[in-house]
């Protein structure tokens, strides 16, 4: 009986992860307000309504998805930080991990850029705590590096970070909507660059 149960819990979490990856296929490709639900059951493989008994509809399967990403991206973000011996590295290895997930997954990155954009319901939601811790990582990073005298301790880790994510957010969007024809490996190493040597303590 407790297998029984094991694998239905397993075949539901299969079909909820299809229907997410579905949604992430095609939000990039139709545009969330263009998009369907019927057209995100066709992907996924499974009924219209079955959309329905995992998620309220299209605009709170955007939220949960971008909830459910941003939950992994933190965590890989963070993981990736406790690898590196210094602020400076640090810093750069988030631009560069940044991007990097960008470049690896665009059809993602195109619906947490440019289709959350739109969603008025995103805006006023408590959800975005997610965005914003990870966002909060580069402060974090530039207050440690200031109080071990790695950065200069004349910025504000409020502006730095502001500052540092809406470039990449920029970067990003630009590579998306250009068609991806540039490397943003290649511009992840020049953007590290110029922030690393512009923050270094004097």
């Amino acid at each position: 009986m407790e297998k029984a149960t094991a694998t239905a819990r397993s075949a539901q979490g299969d079909k909820r992860a299809r229907i997410l990856d579905a949604a992430i296929k095609v939000f990039a490709g139709r545009g969330f307000h263009s998009a369907t639900v019927a057209e995100i059951a066709k992907s996924a493989g499974v009924a219209d309504g079955t959309i329905y008994l995992y998620f309220k509809g299209k605009e709170d399967l955007l939220l949960r998805l971008f909830d459910e990403k941003m939950t992994e991206l933190l965590a890989e973000a963070k993981g990736e930080l406790a690898k590196e011996r210094n602020a400076p590295d640090r810093l750069a290895r988030f631009i560069q991990l940044h991007l990097a997930l960008v470049e690896r997954n665009p059809d993602l990155a195109s619906v947490l850029i440019v289709e959350l954009r739109q969603s008025a319901q995103f805006h006023k939601s408590a959800d975005r705590a997610k965005l914003t811790a990870y966002v909060d990582l580069i402060a974090e990073v530039v207050r440690d590096g200031q109080e071990k005298g790695e950065l200069s301790d004349g910025i504000s880790p409020a502006v730095v970070k502001r500052a540092i994510f809406g470039a990449l957010d920029e970067l990003a969007l630009g590579w998306l909507l250009s068609g991806r024809r540039t490397s943003l490996k290649k511009t992840a190493a020049e953007v590290a660059g110029w922030f690393v040597r512009g923050l270094a303590a004097r």
